[in-house]
């Protein structure tokens, strides 16, 4: 009798939802699209030992309307119930990995249970709103404080080369201010020795400013007044020991570039001066180390006299910063290995051309359009980007087949599933005017005029301003990087583009946008004011921005994406488009 009552209910819930339509949930079904819902929290529920400086978040199983993510929409509590206190603090949502957070003003107290609490008034791009208040508990903690989990030398070390600089690592991110001479120190017996201290990461140094002496205890201390970037202390003093043997590590002198050099060339070799003469064997890629990032850069690594060299294999990106490395591989012809891993950065030298243009959203388009988009003929392919149409809907995308995306999908306004495409489409149509008018508007360096045909022509990096329209065809247009792989081309055109060519392909008549000195087409964009043709057989490079529409002859082919903020985009027969 009871399951007999529960599917009646399910069949009465059923009812209702087909008359007034939205997202209905009950134990059986879900209908007419997906629930929004919290898929997980961190703190977890009934978590215990939660840090006092947490930041609470909270996952949903789809996108939400960032609009009704507001602070009436959350909740946190500490504190029995009937006298709990609210907690202020900042609530933000990325869109990105739909995941909510709250930033506590100040600390959590310790040891209380928190409630949390998401406000069924949240919605989904959909309109659809949480089916309940959402509410979790956890628990905090009795401290923060930061510990040291490790220090070179070690306690107890022996036999330490008396030009060692000494360092001490966290188990979190430290406030630096709080790393000086007053909080680690070094003595000998309760002689302070002097020297500086630094900070990197999660790891302070002190540096004696001479060397120590020989066969020597030396007592080195983090104190109390040592904090973490939330503001909390270290819990106690915290106390190791070494001692010396009788020798001096080997050194690095000098590097080129400096440490914190600018302005570094791309074609830059790197190289360090050792205090003495070094094992050429000790100094190899595993031991001298070039990285961006967490990237190794691969390269030669070659050692004379006291002079190692790392060469790069290809020129080094512009705008960046790169950090070197001296490990305690490098040892002289004694085996005396150097003191500490040496480490030094430098920032190359400002991209050529003006500051590129950020696609935002709509940089995982391949072809996005306004009114249209068709494949007329043959088997075109655009390979790892998606195609889109907005406001156009899904029947005004025709030709495909034959036409296929790979490693993408084709999106149109009135799509119903998955959920949010209407919005994600809006919101990449309003990246697209705002980069169009960042092109169109682009003033460093000085644009330059040009007209007519671009064809036999190379040109630098730079900003290139037509005031009618712009051709290429009796010739191919050369952009030459210059070894810059980060150079920047903005093609200013007030009204129409067209490259011209012939077949077969590429077209041996011109028409080409031919790429040189490292250039990259992703960095290169048309920013069109009226159409853009792309010629029959022609190879083209770059992002063409146009206001209108823009068409592709027949067998051309692009390294680039053809965005239309309002009309059609045309593909004629057999065109390639492919990702930049």
């Amino acid at each position: 009798m009871k399951t007999k009552r529960l599917w009646m209910t399910a069949i009465v819930a059923l009812f209702l939802a087909a008359l007034i339509g939205g997202c209905k949930k009950d134990d059986f079904v879900e209908i007419d699209g997906i629930c929004p819902e919290v898929i997980s929290t961190n703190p977890a529920n009934l978590a215990i030992g939660v840090p006092l400086d947490k930041i609470i978040t909270a996952t949903f199983n789809e996108p939400m309307n960032p609009a009704t993510i507001t602070p009436e929409s959350f909740t946190l509590q500490g504190g029995a119930k009937g006298s709990a206190t609210e907690v202020s603090g900042i609530l933000t949502y990325d869109a990105t990995d739909t995941t909510m957070s709250f930033m506590p003003t100040t600390k959590l107290t310790v040891s209380t249970t928190y409630t949390a609490m998401i406000i069924s008034s949240v919605k989904d791009l959909m309109g659809n709103a949480l089916q309940e208040d959402y509410v979790w508990t956890f628990s905090t903690g009795t401290t923060l404080a930061p510990t040291v989990i490790s220090t070179d030398p070690a306690d107890n070390a022996t036999d330490v080369v008396l030009n060692k600089k000494i360092t001490v690592t966290f188990d979190q991110p430290m406030d630096p201010l709080t790393l000086t001479t007053s909080t680690f120190t070094i003595k000998q017996g309760t002689t302070p020795v002097t020297g500086t201290v630094s900070y990197t990461d999660t790891t302070a140094s002190f540096k004696p400013s001479s060397a120590l002496t020989s066969n020597t205890l030396y007592t080195g201390t983090i104190t109390t007044g040592a904090r973490n970037v939330p503001g909390t202390t270290m819990a106690h003093n915290y106390v190791w020991t070494f001692t010396t043997g009788t020798i001096s590590a080997p050194e690095v002198n000098s590097t080129d570039p400096a440490n914190l050099a600018t302005g570094v060339a791309l074609n830059k070799v790197i190289s360090a001066v050792f205090s003495e003469a070094m094992n050429p064997t000790t100094i190899t890629t595993s031991s001298f180390t070039l990285m961006l990032g967490i990237t190794p850069i691969t390269g030669t690594v070659n050692y004379s006299g006291t002079t190692a060299t790392f060469t790069p294999t290809s020129n080094l990106l512009s705008g960046n910063t790169y950090t070197a490395t001296i490990t305690t591989v490098a040892k002289n012809p004694a085996g005396v290995s150097i003191a500490n891993d040496y480490v030094w950065t430098f920032n190359t030298s400002s991209p050529l051309g003006p500051v590129g243009v950020d696609l935002k959203s709509v940089a995982r388009f391949g072809i996005i359009a306004g009114v249209g988009v068709s494949n007329d003929a043959g088997f075109s392919v655009i390979n790892d980007l998606d195609v889109g149409i907005y406001p156009g809907v899904r029947s005004s995308v025709t030709g495909f087949p034959p036409a296929i995306v790979v490693n993408g999908a084709i999106y149109a306004s009135d799509d119903v599933a998955p959920p949010g495409v209407a919005a994600m489409l809006l919101q990449a149509k309003n990246d697209l005017t705002a980069v169009y008018l960042f092109a169109e508007g682009a003033t460093a360096p000085a644009p330059q005029t040009v007209s007519g045909d671009q064809g036999g022509k190379t040109l630098a990096p730079g900003i290139y301003k037509s005031t009618s329209t712009l051709l290429i065809q009796l010739g191919d247009l050369t952009l030459d990087a210059q070894g810059d792989a980060n150079a920047v081309w903005i093609f200013q055109i007030a009204s129409a583009f067209t490259t011209v060519g012939g077949g077969p392909y590429p077209s041996p008549s011109g028409g080409n946008v031919i790429l040189a000195g490292g250039a990259q087409a992703k960095n290169v964009f048309w920013q069109t004011g009226s159409s853009a043709t792309i010629g029959d057989y022609t190879s083209f490079k770059g992002n063409i921005l146009a206001l209108q529409t823009i068409t592709m002859g027949a067998y051309s082919r692009a390294e680039g994406r053809m965005l239309a903020r309002n009309g059609a985009v045309t593909l004629t027969s057999t065109n390639i488009i492919t990702k930049p």
